[in-house]
């Protein structure tokens, strides 16, 4: 998996590459949880969706935000890691020309970034966003909703609660021709300690219905 640094509006993007062996391949973008509670590219649900994104046959980019790791900058409550984000994306157009569409995940924080990318860039056709912080970070940018996904918290999140990522669902999923989807992880909290693989499994029954299954391993 070839380590990879890009130019950023700060300087330099570290992130990790997996490129697809189809050509025309969707592209999938991992957006990790907050910068400054320890969320890095390497956080353990970025990776697992990293590799789910992999194996179906995705090229898949996870990345550090600025000032994490070796990208350079400072946090920048939100504004400039929606920039990051871009940037990795028009990173990973420029070498996947071919690439029609893209998937965005996000985690916590990085579902807040990932969401705000997804309104302004048409040829992201799905999302996962899980434990999406409906308390702390406005969504009411949402509306309407351009693209299906999916929208995953664990039942004993305290960090943020379910029902207010609920609010945000009922409010956006009335776009006509486009699902939003909602699922639990029970007994899990907003890092999913324990639960990653159930969170996973989630994560692999929905892309199953919305990209078809994983191929066999050769």
């Amino acid at each position: 998996m070839p380590e990879v640094i890009f130019n950023g509006p700060s300087g330099r993007i570290e992130g990790r590459y997996q490129p697809s062996k189809k050509r025309n391949a969707p592209l999938a973008i991992v957006l990790h949880p907050h910068p400054q509670f320890g969320g890095t590219m390497n956080n353990q649900i970025v990776y697992n969706l990293f590799y789910t994104f992999v194996e179906r046959g995705f090229s898949a980019l996870r990345f550090n935000f600025r000032g994490v790791g070796r990208s350079q900058g400072v946090f920048d409550h939100g504004q400039g890691e929606l920039s990051d984000a871009a940037s990795a994306l028009d990173w990973a157009q420029a070498i996947n020309p071919e690439a029609k569409t893209c998937w965005i995940a996000g985690i916590s924080f990085g579902a807040w970034i990932g969401m705000q990318l997804l309104m302004r860039r048409p040829e992201i056709e799905g999302f996962i966003s899980i434990a999406a912080m409906a308390n702390r970070y406005d969504f009411s940018f949402l509306a309407p909703c351009p693209s299906s996904g999916l929208f995953v918290h664990g039942s004993e999140d305290r960090v943020a609660p379910v029902k207010d990522v609920i609010s945000v669902i009922e409010k956006v999923k009335t776009q006509k021709g486009i699902q939003i989807e909602h699922q639990t992880v029970e007994g899990a909290n907003h890092f999913f300690d324990g639960r990653v693989d159930e969170l996973m499994g989630t994560v692999n029954t929905y892309l199953d219905k919305r990209v078809g299954p994983k191929p066999p391993k050769e």
